[in-house]
């Protein structure tokens, strides 16, 4: 992932998995966890409008298989 990777919060975020597949499955305090139909499990922990830091973003996108490129268009 050497693309520069964008300051969302994790309301964009969801947005975003949510246009793949991903549906929430539970909550579990402050970490909302989404799965899809291979069973991939992502979490996305929900701090108030706060942008997500980085290597948090990094592991989402890790874990959802998502490129940063597809990422961005996944944003608009």
């Amino acid at each position: 992932m050497s693309e520069r990777l964008p300051r969302v919060t994790a309301a964009d975020t969801i947005k975003a998995i949510q246009k793949i597949g991903f549906s929430f499955s539970r909550q579990s305090g402050s970490h909302k966890i989404y799965k899809n139909d291979k069973e991939n499990r992502v979490t996305v922990p929900i701090h108030s409008g706060k942008i997500l830091l980085p290597k948090t973003l990094v592991s989402i996108l890790k874990d959802a298989e998502l490129s940063v490129e597809k990422f961005r268009e996944l944003l608009k």
